[in-house]
């Protein structure tokens, strides 16, 4: 994940780069996130330790590379894990652009309802030819995770969490606290870069 200050350096040492953040639908991310703490030992961990102290849940942050004040939530059921490590990247990537940072988002769901189109919108974002726009559109046929303790074929075959309407309201309480969209509203995000 990016921080500010790897922007910052990013921009220092390549002027003329462009950072992207890319994000996806905050269910989908849930549900993700939630089928990798099957297999990621630490993160199944850190969902697990999370029950006992929202200062956990800080640390956690704290090791990501994030100021995890913020971050002091107490984990009362296995999603909420998995929503605050949403919450934790995209506030981040709000507060650079409310920093005056120069970086733009990219909704994974506009990518791959429409590849072709979002690939060129990001090739002209970067300043490179659009022309180029049918070699990315090829890696879309390629588990990007293959070969990973994350893979498809690893994680594919876990249950999908049930997502209770309790579970909806408490996963909008975190999300409500770091300012980002809630379930059942549109969840596109400020700077997102639109083919339309």
């Amino acid at each position: 994940m990016l921080t500010g200050m790897t922007v910052c350096v990013y921009r220092e040492v390549f002027p003329s780069s462009r950072c992207l953040f890319m994000y996806r639908d905050v269910v989908k991310v849930v549900k993700s996130v939630h089928r990798v703490c099957m297999v990621a030992p630490s993160f199944r961990l850190a969902s697990l330790l999370g029950h006992i102290s929202g200062n956990l849940t800080k640390m956690m942050v704290d090791f990501m590379g994030y100021d995890g004040s913020d971050y002091r939530v107490r984990i009362d059921n296995d999603l909420t894990f998995c929503a605050l490590i949403y919450a934790v990247s995209t506030a981040s990537y709000l507060d650079m652009r409310r920093r005056g940072l120069d970086v733009s988002a990219l909704r994974y769901e506009d990518l791959v309802a429409r590849p072709n189109d979002m690939c060129r919108v990001v090739l002209e974002f970067c300043h490179l030819p659009v022309s180029l726009a049918e070699h990315p559109v090829k890696a879309f046929d390629v588990d990007s995770q293959k070969n990973s303790l994350i893979a498809k074929s690893a994680i594919g075959h876990f249950k999908q969490p049930q997502m209770t309407l309790q579970t909806v309201l408490k996963l909008n309480e975190v999300l409500k606290k770091f300012g980002l969209p809630l379930i059942g509203e549109p969840g596109i995000i400020q700077g997102t870069l639109s083919c339309c």
